[in-house]
């Protein structure tokens, strides 16, 4: 058995939609997050039927898993894993000053509902993007990714 481990090996994250409303959106993050380092990706109470456009095929590099409801979703987070919450409420922390957990997962709100109280009030932590109004989800979270990898590469 292996005794020591290189740090990155401590890190990972996931990034997902609560609720999405359109299958598009799901297919770009999807990419966004394979590019980007991601090692999975999720729905909570959605569907997706995979996009012919998906020249990548994404869905062959990185698990893509749906979640019946939010208790489902937290039920399964991976050990030692937080759960991070994007949305746009008093108490989020903004983007620019927020520090990445080694071990997390992004769950993004459907750009016309968000996060209802219920899932806001079990995250570890919120963070809010610039902006007065919401954004395209897919952009949400590629902002989201981009953000983490400038902040947590190991040197």
């Amino acid at each position: 058995m292996r005794q020591t481990w290189e740090r990155k090996e401590e890190r990972f994250f996931g990034i997902g939609v609560y609720q999405p409303t359109t299958e598009h959106n799901i297919g770009t993050l999807w990419r966004t997050a394979f590019i980007l380092g991601a090692k999975f990706i999720f729905i909570v109470d959605g569907k997706y039927s995979g996009q012919s456009s998906d020249t990548l095929k994404t869905w062959s590099k990185i698990p893509f898993y749906r979640y019946d409801d939010f208790d489902h979703l937290y039920k399964s987070l991976p050990y030692s894993t937080q759960l991070v919450g994007v949305e746009m409420c008093d108490n989020s922390i903004p983007i620019s000053n927020f520090v990445h957990p080694h071990r997390a997962v992004y769950l993004l709100g459907a750009e016309n509902n968000g996060l209802p109280e219920k899932v806001i009030s079990r995250c570890h932590h919120l963070v809010k993007l610039p902006g007065e109004t919401s954004m395209n989800v897919a952009v949400c979270g590629g902002i989201v990714i981009y953000d983490r990898l400038s902040k947590t590469e190991l040197k």
